[in-house]
């Protein structure tokens, strides 16, 4: 049953306005701005890749502003080994999530809410469990890995499919990782964030206890840059 309490509208209303300054500033940034934050994205995605070698990576199709560049799935894919595959979101009407491999550019089509996704057959929500690596879109994050999506939940339902162990990796700009986001009960956090200045970054909710600083993940430390980067 929805929550209608006065917290629960509070924090609704918080998220709301957070979107919509993020969004704002994201269309502020100019187009050469927006292609060397893609292009270190890129590198530190991609350096990441050769060294956990995955034999499963889900990602997405960056749109318009959206940090990393619509080439994204593309150079992952040809980070991957020769046994990896690339997984991309198709989405149900529902918002959640269903996967399909990306097999090059020619196999995405255009969807709704302006994605593009795999055109191929559909392998079921629970597909994304198998990844060694998920990297997934958000508008910030903060540091406890607590992200801020668009609104509709989708990959809130994705990541609580994931073994705790998975890692799990947005792409911000820089000034989107910040110290604390409104929550609600239903928020997942993720174990990493990538920013052009910054690269790999774990966060302080990561990793869970006794695991181990995830392979070619940075540790988090009080000397790094903190909130409102």
């Amino acid at each position: 049953m929805p929550d209608f309490s006065y917290g629960a509208e509070v924090t609704h209303v918080a998220k709301r306005d957070m979107r919509i300054e993020l969004l704002a500033r994201r269309r502020e940034l100019s187009a050469e701005a927006r292609a060397a934050a893609a292009s270190d994205i890129q590198a530190a995605l991609v350096a990441l890749v050769r060294r956990l070698r995955p034999v499963r990576v889900t990602a997405y199709v960056p749109v318009g502003s959206e940090p990393g560049g619509p080439e994204l799935p593309e150079v992952l894919r040809a980070a991957l080994p020769p046994d990896g595959e690339l997984l991309l979101p198709v989405l149900l009407p529902d918002l959640d999530l269903d996967w399909a491999a990306y097999t090059g550019p020619d196999c995405l089509a255009a969807a709704g809410r302006g994605m593009r996704e795999p055109t191929g057959p559909r392998l079921g929500a629970d597909a994304i469990t198998d990844a060694g690596l998920v990297v997934l879109p958000a508008l910030a994050v903060d540091l406890s890995g607590l992200r801020l999506g668009r609104g509709g939940g989708s990959y809130d339902r994705a990541l609580a499919r994931l073994p705790e162990t998975t890692l799990t990796v947005v792409p911000l700009h820089d000034g989107e990782l910040v110290s604390s986001l409104p929550a609600e009960p239903h928020d997942r956090p993720v174990r990493a964030v990538v920013t052009p200045a910054q690269g790999l970054r774990t966060l302080d909710a990561a990793p869970p206890s006794g695991l181990g600083t995830p392979p070619g993940v940075a540790p988090h430390t009080s000397a790094g840059r903190t909130g409102g980067e």
